[in-house]
């Protein structure tokens, strides 16, 4: 009874700590720990292309698996990080990052939220100056004899 208890406890407790299993397998792990760190920081940063948004550390597919092993591949070759960042950008594109770079033709993407927003709060201004004065013009007097009807129907 007590180890169902233990269990139980453990189970419910996993989301609070995290979860205890990783979707690198022991046969991608290098034996070299100052490597294995460098790939591990690496493949945070990289998407997996069948999940999404999810980093290839933490994908199951077998895409990310191939991703873990080039990343490993590349830094046992000698490469920095840079370059064996740039070996896989190269291979599958900007969209293997998490962290897209905001240079280039991802600099329209990145401008083009606050360049709408500034558009829609400029819109809105003008919109709301033309209501204020539309309303002011529309407040013309009365003239007696519409006066005089509307105080018969008012009345009445």
């Amino acid at each position: 009874m007590r180890l169902r208890a233990l269990l139980l406890a453990l189970c419910l407790a996993t989301p609070i700590f995290g979860t205890p299993v990783f979707a690198v397998q022991p046969d991608e792990i290098l034996s070299d720990p100052a490597l294995e760190a460098r790939a591990r920081d690496l493949s945070q940063g990289l998407r997996c292309l069948v999940c999404r948004n999810e980093n290839i550390d933490d994908s199951n597919a077998e895409l990310a698996r191939d991703l873990r092993l080039l990343v490993r591949e590349r830094l046992v070759a000698g490469d920095s990080d840079q370059e064996a960042l740039d070996f896989i950008v190269a291979r599958y594109g900007e969209y293997v990052l998490l962290n897209p770079t905001s240079g280039g033709a991802n600099l329209i993407l990145w401008i083009a939220g606050p360049a709408m927003l500034l558009g829609g709060l400029g819109l809105a201004a003008v919109y709301l100056r033309r209501r204020r004065s539309a309303s002011d013009a529309g407040t013309a007097k009365l003239t007696p004899e519409e006066q005089a009807r509307l105080n018969e129907i008012l009345n009445d």
